[in-house]
């Protein structure tokens, strides 16, 4: 799908976007962008940087988008430092403490199975990441969060369910839908530093 040179392209521009919209003179080339213009689901993930280990600051994105891909990041970008609901939002100084992460994403695919007991058999946990749709709402999970809190295949079927707002074992429902995608994902290896991918 994208390079590794377009994936530090791509995480380079989520911090520049928002030192933008914070009021840092930051110049955005657009031009050079233009080859980033497929369109396909992102979503920027910020962690802060405190006592050694990362915690989460914000994660915006869009599993489908009808923009090019770097417009998204921008967006995404934006939304992730200022309106995540679980955290206050981003301010200038902490950004020296803030890695940014890209995750450029395959279109979902619904899991089909004769019985919601065989779905855990069509998810691998490290490649798959995962969206619940339920008739009150549609929760989505990236493939490296089972990775980074040590999930088993039923731990992540059951976090999935929470982050739609459903009980835990609403996956099993016949009038549920689980779908999988993959994701490329790259971040800084320090706040602002040289850009690596992400291997789950």
């Amino acid at each position: 799908m994208i390079s590794n040179k377009e994936g530090e392209q791509l995480v380079k521009l989520a911090r520049k976007a928002v030192l933008k919209y914070l009021g840092e003179p930051v110049d955005i080339d657009i031009e050079s962008l233009e080859r980033l213009s497929q369109k396909t689901g992102v979503f920027v993930t910020l962690t802060s940087i405190r006592s050694r280990e990362e915690q989460l600051r914000g994660c915006i994105g869009f599993p489908l988008s009808e923009k090019k891909l770097y417009q998204s990041v921008i967006e995404a970008a934006i939304a992730a430092a200022t309106q995540d609901p679980r955290f206050t939002p981003v301010e200038k100084p902490e950004l020296a403490s803030i890695i940014f992460e890209v995750s450029v994403l395959t279109p979902p695919e619904e899991i089909r199975a004769q019985n919601p007991n065989e779905f855990p058999n069509h998810i691998k946990l490290g490649r798959d990441g995962l969206i619940l749709r339920w008739k009150y709402g549609t929760g989505l999970l990236l493939p490296q969060v089972p990775i980074e809190l040590k999930w088993d295949i039923y731990e992540y079927l059951a976090n999935i369910c929470f982050k739609a707002g459903a009980p835990p074992d609403v996956w099993l429902m016949p009038e549920s839908k689980l779908y999988r995608f993959q994701a490329i994902i790259y971040k800084e290896s320090i706040p602002n530093g040289a850009v690596i991918k992400v291997e789950l």
